[in-house]
């Protein structure tokens, strides 16, 4: 059993295949789908989702940093109304992304502080969005740190150190495609990360693992993230896929 703890599977990239996208990824042994809200302009094809496939979509919600916008307030009441109407499994994706944007860092951060708290008090994991923003998510981290903070830094692309800073909040390592990129560089140190912190992740259908690189990526594509696990790690392919879902689980309690 795999768990592919990212996936967008409500992206407008699969309304052509969906249905046959999600069943190559069961026949490649995915069974367990965790799907991260963006913003509400999403939430009714989540649902719908949840609705067709009710044993293997798990749903989040939460305001993606780069949907935080002149409007972010009201989007925040919209992630509130939600998790205080029915059940979620993380908050999430949420975090600072100051790629593409930097004029609002600062309600990004008020955005991630809100919804970390919203987390804690639901006993919810968090799902971080992270980049070019390390410190600025660490400061938050920090501040925030706690008992109640656990959860995933969804695609992890940073240094051993800042590996370590993340687990030392609670935080699992969201590892996929990019383990698979030559230029990627977290293949040649995660072998010093002990795999109790590791969780699979496509962020489908972006982020193609190699061979795919550059095209649509799907959740079947997550046995290519394994099969380099199984490079870096020395150990079998069920192995890894058995210890990263039970990750999955310890993280989301499903």
């Amino acid at each position: 059993m795999i768990t592919d703890t990212h996936t967008h599977l409500y992206a407008e990239q699969f309304n052509d295949d969906r249905k046959a996208m999600m069943q190559r990824a069961k026949d490649a042994g995915v069974s367990r789908f965790f799907i991260p809200a963006i913003d509400s302009s999403y939430t009714e094809s989540m649902f719908s989702l949840e609705k067709e496939n009710p044993n293997e979509v798990f749903l989040m919600m939460g305001l993606h940093p780069t949907s935080v916008k002149e409007n972010y307030l009201e989007e925040l009441v919209h992630v509130k109304n939600w998790i205080d109407k029915r059940n979620f499994y993380a908050i999430g994706e949420i975090g600072i992304d100051l790629y593409w944007d930097k004029s609002f860092l600062q309600q990004q951060q008020e955005a991630f502080r809100t919804q970390i708290k919203w987390a804690k008090e639901k006993k919810l994991p968090i799902v971080i969005h992270c980049r070019d923003a390390f410190d600025e998510i660490f400061e938050i981290l920090e501040s925030e740190k706690s008992d109640d903070l656990r959860g995933i830094f969804h695609c992890f692309t940073g240094t051993l150190e800042q590996a370590k800073q993340a687990i030392s909040y609670n935080m699992k390592l969201g590892i996929g495609g990019v383990a698979t990129f030559k230029n990627g560089k977290i293949d040649t140190f995660l072998n010093e990360i002990d795999l109790k912190h590791i969780v699979l992740e496509t962020d489908s259908p972006y982020l193609a693992p190699v061979p795919f690189r550059g095209k649509r990526n799907e959740s079947s594509y997550i046995t290519n993230v394994v099969d380099k696990l199984v490079d870096i790690y020395g150990i079998g392919f069920n192995e890894i896929a058995e210890i990263t879902t039970q990750n999955s689980k310890d993280i989301f309690n499903v």
